[in-house]
């Protein structure tokens, strides 16, 4: 058990504070005692010079290498595409004991791409915090972004025990319900709750800016709630989806496969008057929305 009063870790280096990464550093500054020393490392200098103005790290650098060099624990908080160039530049340089994690979207590929140049005394924790907003950058973050939302952690076999403990207690100090998981499980139940709903937003707005002249207009003009929800999902960082979408398309293609026959199958209550089928499947969609109420995750 880590000790609740001392800090987890001595020093934490923070590869990528946008959303979820200047989300960590700020609640490590609200005084959950995370780890002594904060560094964070982007490639963008403009970034570094915001996250200081921030206040929201210690350090803040171009220099992975160096900053891994002096971490007890190396956080990636990178695109899942480049999850793997990002390892082999940090792990070299960490010293032995110190603990690598990341805070991917999809665990099998990003898994994949670190192993080869993972070493036997650096332990490896992969985790996901399942929480986040339409935003992204330093000044996205929010001190309580993972209050009461799931982190999910796909250790490896190999990995010692007190690595795991460390980043549990870190996503628990940072207000995370914690679930261990494989990583082919993780990106399955991944590919439903997240992946297919935002593919199906940036669908359904692609299909509204396609329609033409007032039409289009007046989609955009009359927008109801339903529509304005997909449109926040929507505004999700492009670049960040397309490797998720890319590195989980096995499971997401599977899911979108069973929802189109489920889509087709309510298309054909609508056309031939199956009320009893219709009044089905939105009651079944009230029950889930209950349920997460209940379980506050809504």
């Amino acid at each position: 058990m880590v000790d609740d009063t001392a800090f987890i870790f001595d020093t934490l280096v923070v590869v990528g504070p946008g959303l979820i990464g200047s989300s960590v550093l700020r609640r490590a500054r609200a005084g959950h005692r995370l780890a002594r020393r904060l560094i964070a490392v982007d490639s963008s200098p403009a970034v570094c010079q915001r996250v200081m103005e921030l206040g929201i790290a210690d350090e803040a650098t171009t220099d992975a290498a160096a900053a891994a060099a002096q971490a007890d624990c190396v956080m990636l908080c990178v695109p899942v595409g480049v999850m793997g160039d990002v390892a082999a530049q940090v792990l070299p340089f960490m010293r032995p004991g110190a603990v690598l994690t990341d805070v991917g979207s999809t665990k099998v590929s990003v898994i994949e791409a670190i192993s080869p140049v993972l070493r036997a005394d650096v332990p490896y924790v992969p985790s996901h915090p399942m929480a986040g907003t339409e935003f992204s950058g330093p000044d996205a973050g929010l001190v309580d972004l993972f209050e009461n939302r799931w982190c999910l952690l796909t250790p490896l076999d190999n990995t010692p025990a007190s690595a795991i403990e460390a980043v549990r207690e870190l996503w628990q100090r940072c207000g995370a319900r914690l679930r261990e998981m494989t990583p082919a499980h993780h990106d399955r139940v991944c590919a439903i709750v997240s992946h297919l709903p935002h593919l199906l937003a940036f669908t359904i707005c692609g299909t509204a800016d396609d329609l033409a002249g007032e039409t289009r207009s007046e989609v955009l003009d009359f927008a109801a709630s339903g529509f304005r929800d997909f449109t926040r999902i929507a505004a999700s960082d492009p670049v960040m989806w397309r490797d998720i979408f890319l590195a989980n398309r096995e499971a997401l293609l599977e899911m979108l496969g069973r929802f189109m026959e489920d889509a087709q199958a309510m298309a054909r209550a609508i056309r031939w008057g199956d009320a009893d089928y219709i009044v089905d499947r939105i009651e079944r969609g009230r029950e889930i929305r209950k349920s997460l109420i209940e379980k506050q995750q809504a």
